[in-house]
């Protein structure tokens, strides 16, 4: 099972949750303080709600967050790795962080307008957040510029802070 995954800015977590609820029929998988994901059968679809009201705009100002595709296991994660580095492209390898409330093994790479997307398998799910920096906040601007720091992809160059 392979599905994509959309994260998105929301500038109210409940009325998000209630609408998505309405369009996709089926309540959320896992709620938290400002964090909230759909596992939608039909379509297939992870749904990621992050509450980020400072960045969120109207329409589709500020709405993605970022883009990914959750897959089966750890094995086609690294499959993926391997791919993409192989191409050329700039990866970033995390095994095991615990970021939006589940440990998860993925890989990141940002399309040519810098869009982060994640390939990603979770684990187990995580009863509190630590997000990439450990301090609790994940896929915001304070978790992107500390991880951004932090982190370099397996060229050495600096890397998206994306979390989720």
């Amino acid at each position: 099972m392979s599905r994509v995954q959309l994260a998105l800015n929301v500038s109210d977590l409940d009325e998000a949750i209630d609408f998505y609820t309405q369009l996709f029929g089926s309540p959320p998988a896992k709620v938290h303080p400002g964090y909230a994901n759909f596992a939608i059968a039909d379509p297939p679809l992870k749904l990621v709600l992050i509450e980020n009201a400072d960045t969120r705009g109207t329409g589709v100002g500020g709405a993605l967050n970022h883009l990914g595709v959750e897959v089966e296991d750890p094995a086609r994660v690294t499959e993926a790795s391997a791919r993409l580095s192989g191409e050329g492209l700039d990866t970033l390898d995390q095994q095991e962080t615990t970021c939006c409330y589940a440990v998860q093994d993925k890989v990141w790479v940002e399309d040519p307008d810098a869009t982060p997307w994640e390939i990603y398998t979770v684990l187990a799910d995580a009863p509190v957040e630590t997000g990439l920096a450990g301090d609790g906040t994940c896929c915001g601007a304070e978790a992107e510029a500390e991880a951004e720091a932090a982190i370099t992809t397996t060229t050495g160059a600096p890397a998206a802070g994306n979390c989720c």
